[in-house]
């Protein structure tokens, strides 16, 4: 017997180490807790750097632009209108190809500080920085038009994109506010685009499922801002007769080697928009979870997102 046990030592030994290893200091804890207070845009920044989302969505938009350019004339100066994405990487390829003016609309006083100083160093001279709650202009019929006669000089849009910044709106004031869009800030051919997380999943590796899982463990919260259903009712609703309504759902891989840098991510995702308030319990809950779940494991973080494109006076079917 006791030969047997000292056989298993060994074996108990690299257990009892490979739990110490698993259990996270609370040193580690704090920081990663402490993450939770980064502004949005450089945990942002962190997502775009270690995860394909900004590619996925470059992909996306480059289909739009495939089908923009085969239905408007040629020699005409497209227009757009980025809503909430002022400082993501796909600034350049709308700045490439909406010469005839690029809109960009935010809340954040960060993410318009960088474009400003990106429009001053390379002197690029079709982008307009716009600061406002793109729900407070968009969702009031008369705050749109007067949008459009003050802030866009009166010129109409090709493209309106809403990229991950549905967020901020209730998906009931969703057909609302892109009836808005779609009537009163979008010409005769265009399109609106955007991409969300997805609604549910039951994989826990996905950011889905931890939004929903501690949302409806601490705050009872049922996710309903789902594009799918959106398309559903919008392909019924008589303000959109004519249209396209088209939607695909991409998996983004996110993964990095920096518990503080994942933890930043984690609470973009659980903490925006500014809806569940957890308390420092709840956070440290969520902290060790994602440590012994995900980084303890080196496994991937990943995002299943859902796109929506509304095309607009567009005769062959449109590519998302």
């Amino acid at each position: 017997m006791a030969r047997r046990g000292a056989r298993r030592r060994p074996g108990l030994i690299a257990a009892a180490i490979s739990a110490v290893e698993r259990a996270p200091s609370g040193r580690l804890i704090r920081a990663g807790v402490s993450t939770s207070r980064r502004l949005m845009s450089r945990q942002n920044q962190i997502w775009s750097r270690y995860s394909h989302d900004k590619v996925d969505i470059g992909e996306r938009l480059a289909q739009v632009f495939r089908t923009l350019a085969t239905a408007v004339p040629l020699r005409r100066p497209l227009r757009a209108l980025s809503v909430g994405s002022s400082s993501e990487p796909q600034f350049r390829l709308f700045e490439a190809t909406f010469r005839g003016g690029l809109y960009l609309l935010d809340v954040e006083r960060a993410a318009l500080a960088t474009i400003r100083e990106r429009i001053r160093r390379q002197a690029v001279t079709s982008v307009f920085p716009l600061r406002g709650d793109y729900t407070r202009i968009l969702l009031d019929r008369g705050r749109t038009r007067r949008f459009l006669a003050e802030a866009l000089g009166g010129r109409r849009l090709d493209l309106v994109a809403f990229e991950h910044s549905l967020y901020y709106a209730a998906a009931a004031e969703w057909p609302a506010l892109l009836g808005n869009v779609y009537e009163v800030l979008l010409r005769p051919t265009g399109a609106i685009h955007a991409v969300l997380m997805a609604a549910q999943s039951r994989e826990p590796t996905t950011t889905t499922w931890l939004y929903n899982h501690f949302a409806g463990k601490f705050f009872g919260h049922e996710n309903d801002q789902d594009l799918h259903a959106l398309a559903r009712a919008l392909r019924r609703d008589s303000r959109f007769g004519g249209a396209q309504v088209l939607t695909e759902t991409d998996r983004v891989r996110f993964y990095v080697d920096d518990f503080g840098a994942l933890m930043s991510v984690v609470w973009m995702v659980l903490l925006y928009p500014n809806v569940h308030r957890y308390t420092p319990a709840q956070r440290r809950e969520i902290t060790r979870h994602v440590y012994r779940n995900l980084f303890a494991k080196r496994r991937p973080l990943y995002q299943d997102q859902d796109h929506l494109v509304i095309y607009r006076g567009v005769g062959q079917r449109g590519l998302l």
